[in-house]
């Protein structure tokens, strides 16, 4: 999305593409979503504790509300996430659910979010090593995808009979970052399937 190229200050050499709507630019809204959550919630003042939306807030103009940083970014945050990835209203409240949960303070705000790395990065790893001849099925077969991602969370989250050793104990770690946070199978499935949907989309590096 050349938007955010700018806005992060990112430069494009003449042979890259520009990507509309990108993985790497839904991360970055992601981050900017849980941040402008976290803002709103605990009352955060200091700006610049959220680098993302800080960034975010500056680069789009978007004024406080209510005498309130978050309040604002969130919904323009949220109506950028729907509008490019349709991505629907139960997956934002489950986010808002899960820091309500476990950000009561501003102390609270780094532990969230190395957690919610940690328990992102696992998951994705575990879903390449899972699914990996299935990235290479050609995109049309949406439908068919979502499934596949569908069953492999089923399986990370209740099978124990794994062969390898270190896919069991990663499935340990992932269910114990799930009940920490409190995301449910659906939720996983929707981000995992967005982040692997644009995955297959993004151009492949040259030599």
């Amino acid at each position: 999305m050349s938007i955010f190229s700018k806005l992060f200050g990112k430069k494009q050499t003449e042979k890259e593409t520009p990507r509309v709507g990108g993985m790497e630019d839904f991360m970055t809204l992601i981050r900017v979503y849980y941040q402008a959550v976290m803002a709103s919630n605990i009352g955060i003042s200091n700006i610049n504790f959220l680098p993302d939306m800080a960034v975010f807030k500056r680069s789009l103009k978007i004024p406080t509300q209510n005498n309130k940083l978050g309040i604002a970014e969130k919904s323009r945050c949220k109506k950028m996430l729907v509008d490019i990835y349709n991505l629907p209203d139960p997956f934002f409240k489950e986010i808002d659910a899960s820091i309500k949960k476990n950000v009561k303070n501003i102390n609270d705000v780094k532990t969230y979010l190395f957690m919610f790395q940690g328990f992102s990065q696992d998951l994705m790893m575990l879903i390449g090593n899972l699914m990996q001849w299935k990235f290479r099925m050609p995109g049309v077969f949406k439908k068919l995808l979502r499934s596949m991602t569908e069953k492999a969370i089923q399986d990370i989250m209740h099978k124990n009979s794994w062969k390898d050793e270190s896919v069991h104990k990663t499935c340990m770690a992932i269910r114990k970052y799930q009940h920490a946070l409190g995301y449910s199978e659906v939720w996983m499935t929707e981000y995992v399937y967005n982040i692997v949907l644009l995955a297959k989309k993004e151009p492949k590096p040259k030599e």
